[in-house]
């Protein structure tokens, strides 16, 4: 059953993942102008947010399996829909949708697997689906890029929608829709008012925002670096990689022991600390052998700040409000993503700079943090 709901969050992140290479061509493809392209890949984050709040809020009253095979099959039935665009303003529409749809997915999943999960066991839990995420990091663009390239954008689209209607039929008849429903839990689920107050929480949430706004960051300077520097294109896609492997093998090995035993906020610690070094010393580097070490670096980073920051979240709700935690989780998760890549270019920042001012992020981060700690 927690293996079924690994392979859900994989899918879930393989949409995303998916479609990072294509859509921006596409958009370009169907006349949109440079600021239409930048907005059809940006609406997607933007209405996933609606979605991640409401998959939040109906997975604690209806409890998280319903919210799950409806995010699945309704974001499988989008994706059919590209097919139908024929210019950017019918893509944004579109983008839209699938945004929207495809929130109410990942937090139902982590919600169904948290409750599912024992409270000695949930850091391991985290590591082992972010290692699911990581891979889905890896595979998806591949996956996008190399089919678009031999059918198109709409035929690959469509491709995954088998695979996520496919999957939401499975899950209805596999997961036990029993866990966590609705009279399992509170009868009145605590208001978001009371969940925002909590500190643990807090700290969960802005680790999730600072986590994606140095991805956004990375995922728009990196190739800006490697084109400055000379080096091939093909570089930055293989130090993503390179990042992505780093981060699944923490995940996995033994050393995932580590996130039950010590107290998340030391690891949440360790990870913006190990990141934000990374991005400084990555704005410094020239070289392709001191490259690939940064961004092990940067992956050891990730893998250590991901499931603190889950951790941080089990430990501070109960049934009644972890679904409305995880929907605000993923929600800063959307906005991270935007924030990293639309307020360094709105500064107009170079890669060196966009590196430095992220890492300055996350080692301010970081003492923040620390600073709790000795509260």
């Amino acid at each position: 059953m927690r293996f079924f709901i690994y392979i859900i969050i994989f899918f879930a992140f393989f949409d995303l993942f998916a479609q990072l290479p294509i859509m921006s061509p596409l958009a370009v493809s169907l006349g949109a102008t440079p600021f239409l392209a930048g907005l059809a890949v940006g609406m997607y984050s933007l209405s996933n947010i609606i979605g991640n709040i409401a998959s939040g809020i109906f997975s604690d009253r209806k409890g998280p399996f319903a919210i799950l095979v409806a995010g699945l099959a309704t974001t499988g039935a989008v994706l059919f829909s590209y097919s139908f665009a024929d210019g950017p303003y019918s893509l944004l529409a579109v983008r839209f949708v699938h945004g929207l749809a495809a929130g109410l997915t990942v937090p139902a999943a982590f919600t169904y697997l948290a409750n599912k999960t024992a409270s000695t066991k949930r850091g391991k839990g985290a590591a082992v689906s972010g290692a699911f995420v990581g891979l889905a990091a890896i595979i998806g663009p591949a996956y996008g890029a190399i089919l678009a390239s031999r059918t198109s954008v709409a035929e690959t689209m469509a491709t995954t929608g088998v695979l996520l209607l496919a999957l939401a039929i499975c899950a209805f008849f596999v997961l036990n829709r029993k866990i966590a429903k609705k009279e399992a839990v509170a009868e009145q689920p605590l208001p978001f008012s009371r969940i925002i107050r909590n500190r643990g929480l807090l700290q969960s949430f802005a680790g999730a925002f600072f986590l994606m706004f140095s991805q956004g960051v990375l995922a728009y300077m990196l190739p800006l670096k490697i084109a400055g520097l000379g080096l091939p294109p093909e570089l930055s896609g293989l130090l993503l990689s390179v990042f992505g492997v780093a981060a699944i093998l923490v995940f996995l090995l033994p050393v995932n022991r580590i996130f039950d035993k010590a107290k998340p906020l030391y690891t949440l610690i360790a990870g913006f600390s190990f990141m934000g070094l990374s991005l400084f010393l990555l704005s410094a580097a020239e070289t392709a052998p001191l490259l690939y070490a940064i961004m092990c670096a940067y992956g050891i980073g990730f893998a250590l700040l991901f499931p603190s920051i889950n951790s941080l979240l089990i430990d501070s709700t109960e049934l009644s409000s972890r679904g409305k935690a995880y929907g605000l989780f993923y929600a800063f998760f959307s906005l991270g993503v935007v924030g990293g890549s639309s307020f360094t270019g709105i500064l107009e920042l170079n890669a060196d700079e966009g590196f430095m001012l992220s890492g300055t992020l996350l080692i301010g981060a970081a003492l923040a943090n620390a600073l709790l700690s000795k509260r």
